[in-house]
């Protein structure tokens, strides 16, 4: 890693070990968040994404009053050009992360959100209760103004209770453990998007 990015990364990985989740702001190229703002932008004003759902499998359910995002998966094996190059740099970190902290992380599944007016997501944790793959969610916001009364805002748990909200400005990067790190997206008043994806390991057996 080089530049900006090892600078801001640098931090933000001490914060990872310490809490569980980093936040880090213009870690990558200006151009790059604009080029994927444009994109997914103009893919949901084509009629691209879907409602978001909660669970799995023959789990799954769209649940207006849990989660109401719309996204869209991105296709792993044709990437558009700009896709191609936001996940080289998440190779760069998958690389890195596996390097200093041992996790294992092998794959990494995204995709584009976005909140409409009036959307929310209850406070959760991003792995399943009946799979662990997911170690890592990296999301990547791509709203190039944003201030507090447009809502939105990423509020972050802490075990003991306390609460931080992040803004979901263009170029903010934010980590945090799958399995530990409880969080919410509170209402939003205008459109908010984002990059949304999780770094994996290998499926472990999973016993009920």
């Amino acid at each position: 890693m080089s530049g900006i990015w090892e600078e801001r990364f640098s931090a933000a990985l001490h914060q990872l070990v310490e809490r569980g989740w980093a936040v880090a702001k213009d870690a990558l190229p200006a151009w790059i968040v604009r080029e994927l703002a444009e994109e997914a932008r103009r893919l949901w004003h084509e009629g691209k994404f879907r409602p978001a759902g909660i669970g799995r499998g023959a789990g799954y359910r769209v649940r207006s009053e849990v989660r109401g995002d719309w996204i869209l998966w991105w296709d792993e094996d044709a990437p558009t050009p700009i896709q191609a190059i936001y996940r080289a740099e998440i190779e760069r970190l998958r690389q890195t992360l596996n390097e200093t902290l041992f996790l294992g992380l092998i794959a990494f599944e995204v995709h584009y959100a976005v909140f409409p007016p009036g959307a929310f997501y209850r406070r959760h944790r991003d792995r399943f209760l009946t799979a662990d793959e997911r170690v890592i969610s990296c999301i990547l916001y791509l709203n190039p103004t944003w201030s507090e009364d447009n809502g939105g805002a990423l509020r972050i748990y802490d075990p003991d209770g306390t609460t931080h909200d992040i803004l979901p400005q263009a170029g903010t990067f934010v980590l945090l453990r799958s399995d530990t790190v409880e969080h919410e997206v509170q209402p939003t008043r205008k459109e908010r998007f984002s990059v949304t994806g999780w770094l994996r390991r290998r499926a472990r057996e999973f016993r009920m």
